[in-house]
């Protein structure tokens, strides 16, 4: 009769071990997703910790580069030049700003570039600004130089001297004037996309992916003062953000103009002929793509602006 209760009391001993026992794993099983969970949840917050740190290096960066620009922009208006592709680059800089509050999107490599396109057009508005004070600083020796020889030609009208004063003032004058008039004039500036297969389209405006290359070709209007002699023409391509775009490995260099320096995209030695000659470039960039947006084409020759066109990117 007590051999009955005995088995009771030890199935109950066993269900109750075994009960334990499953209790027991399952807590060790929730420590280790816990741990894990924990683990994770630290690893992003490094990684944010991390990000937050680049974008605020960034940050500082295109603070910096919106300052200078700043002084620049009032830097040319003082002087009496343009702003108004400084105004558009300003604004895309203040574009770029608020894009960096969302974090989880940034990009440090694209950020990277955008900083070395604004310090490469910061660079270059300096040429400007150096450009715009020369000027200013001719002119102003020019009005200098003019009172003064007003006051000579007063005081001394009657004599000799005052007749030989104006005779080599005017012949300096009629000589520039002779200098400026024998200039070449770019009567039409085209620009063409040649795609891979070497096929020309015209119209202006044209698909990144489909331009291999570029043709400028400038139109030379007839001057009969210009000597018909070897000239060079050079070409300057400003980007949407008025960059120069060169590339020192593919013929791009520095030439002179109102006595600073200043980059071209390509060059090209031709000799003039007064018969109305097409003097064309062919351009590519290679790997890289055109910028969306519109470019501008400047075309010099012998120390004078001669021509501008544009094309679009698209």
């Amino acid at each position: 009769m007590e051999s009955r209760p005995r088995t009771q009391n030890n199935n109950s001993r066993s269900y109750l071990l075994v009960a334990l026992f499953v209790l027991a794993a399952l807590n060790v099983l929730l420590l280790y997703f816990y741990y894990q969970e924990h683990q994770i949840n630290k690893n992003k917050d490094a990684t944010i910790a991390a990000k937050t740190e680049e974008v605020l290096a960034v940050k500082t960066r295109l603070d910096s580069i919106s300052n200078e620009l700043d002084a620049k922009i009032a830097e040319i208006q003082r002087l009496g030049g343009s702003v108004d592709s400084l105004m558009k680059v300003k604004a895309q800089l203040e574009i770029d700003k608020r894009e960096l509050r969302n974090v989880t999107s940034f990009s440090s490599k694209k950020y990277d570039q955008k900083i070395r396109n604004y310090q490469s057009l910061l660079a270059q508005k300096d040429q400007e600004i150096a450009r715009l004070k020369e000027e200013n600083g001719v002119l102003v020796a020019r009005n200098d130089s003019l009172s003064t020889e007003n006051n000579s030609l007063r005081t001394e009208r009657q004599s000799l001297n005052d007749s030989v004063s104006t005779y080599s003032a005017r012949n300096r004058e009629l000589n520039e004037k002779v200098t400026i008039a024998a200039a070449l004039r770019a009567e039409s500036i085209n620009v063409d996309a040649i795609n891979r297969r070497g096929k020309e389209k015209d119209g202006g405006s044209y698909k990144a992916k489909r331009i291999e290359k570029i043709k400028v070709a400038v139109k030379l209007a007839p001057n009969g003062l210009a000597q018909q002699n070897e000239k060079e023409m050079y070409l300057r391509i400003l980007d949407p953000n008025g960059a120069v775009i060169s590339d020192m490995a593919t013929g791009s260099g520095e030439f002179t103009y109102n006595g600073q320096g200043m980059i071209y995209t390509a060059k090209q030695p031709f000799t003039f002929t007064n018969d109305r000659q097409e003097v064309a470039f062919l351009y590519g960039r290679g790997a890289q793509r055109f910028t969306e947006g519109k470019h501008v084409v400047e075309v010099y020759c012998e120390g004078f602006r001669i021509g501008e066109g544009e094309f679009t990117v698209r």
